[in-house]
């Protein structure tokens, strides 16, 4: 394979071994068997495979530069919730004189960790491989907005169940007992902790979430849009919606006031994400405040810490979401 870069996935793949135990190999550990060594070492020699780069970069101590990873998805750069990120882990760097190196990815092709100090990826959505094998390669990594408890990684995550549950609690408040959600979407962890949390309470309180009131998102206005028409079509239309984001909120609202509705005297609606277009709309938008600026700048120190050393213990952030109260939502009238 002379002219391809040959990763430690490939050494893995041909030793039929796990990326983990490759790495272990790498750096003689001794839990390995024998017949795993021998795979691995076959792998390593049949391929060529030359690790040196990043033993280099680790014994030097540090690298001046991060890396971003973000998943691809449609409209990245329209999303308040990456522009939010790229913003703050930005800034962070700016501040320290550290140099960004930003990838877009869709989780298929390695990523290459030799030319960056530390890697902070936004989210895991099918790439879980590109961050397994990072690690493996003894980069220092930290994952965004995602709580991972099967892998020995340090994450700041938001409580995305306990935003749910905030959001379920504030419409059960005002009495509203027929609510609906549109979700986000729920390959991500975000999208399903929200709803669950958000289910979750409503179980307790004994009000039941049909169906019909269970519209399975993607945080795009294109399905906040059939959401919301849907809801409105019903023999029994609810009186609140929780949207899973801030953008398909305010989507809702617009769909809802075509229809000649009133906000929030006909339907209450609550977003999520504190995104300030919920200010500037025709009602300004009650959400569920999450620090999303915050949590980019603290994903640059933290990780920062970790490549230079000052910090070598596993870091393991949640942060509470906020209810933020304005004028979309109020009592319940039928």
């Amino acid at each position: 394979m002379p002219n391809k870069k040959i990763s430690i996935e490939d050494v893995a793949r041909r030793a039929k071994v796990s990326i983990t135990t490759v790495s272990r190999v790498i750096n003689n550990v001794p839990t390995v068997s024998k017949k795993n060594r021998a795979r691995v070492e076959e792998a390593i020699a049949h391929l060529k495979f030359n690790p040196n780069v990043s033993a280099q970069r680790l014994a030097r101590g540090y690298n001046n530069s991060i890396g971003l990873v973000m998943p691809g998805y449609p409209g990245i750069f329209y999303s308040f919730y990456a522009v939010e990120l790229i913003r703050g882990v930005g800034h962070a760097c700016e501040s320290k004189r550290l140099d960004l190196v930003f990838h877009i990815t869709n989780g298929n092709n390695p990523i290459n960790t030799s030319n960056v100090g530390g890697i902070i990826f936004a989210d895991v959505i099918e790439n879980k491989k590109q961050i397994e094998s990072a690690i493996a390669m003894g980069t220092p990594c930290l994952i965004i907005n995602n709580k991972v408890d099967d892998l020995n990684v340090n994450y700041i995550a938001v409580d995305n169940k306990v935003g749910g549950r905030i959001a379920a609690d504030y419409l059960f408040s005002l009495g509203h007992k027929k609510i609906a959600t549109i979700t986000g979407n729920l390959n991500t962890q975000a999208g399903a902790y929200r709803l669950e949390g958000f289910k979750k309470f409503l179980k307790e309180k004994g009000i039941d979430l049909p169906e019909k009131y269970l519209y399975r998102g993607d945080y795009s206005r294109r399905c906040a849009r059939a959401a919301a028409q849907a809801f409105l079509e019903l023999p029994e239309p609810p009186t609140a919606i929780f949207a899973a984001s801030d953008e398909m909120a305010l989507e809702a609202v617009t769909v809802i006031m075509e229809k000649g509705l009133r906000i929030p005297e006909d339907i209450s609606i609550i977003g999520f994400d504190d995104n300030p277009a919920c200010l500037f709309g025709p009602v300004a938008l009650t959400t569920i405040k999450q620090p999303l600026f915050k949590m980019a700048e603290d994903s640059v120190h933290l990780l920062s810490a970790l490549i230079t050393g000052k910090s070598k213990t596993k870091k393991k952030v949640i942060l509470t979401p906020e209810l933020v109260v304005r004028e979309s939502c109020g009592p319940c009238r039928s």
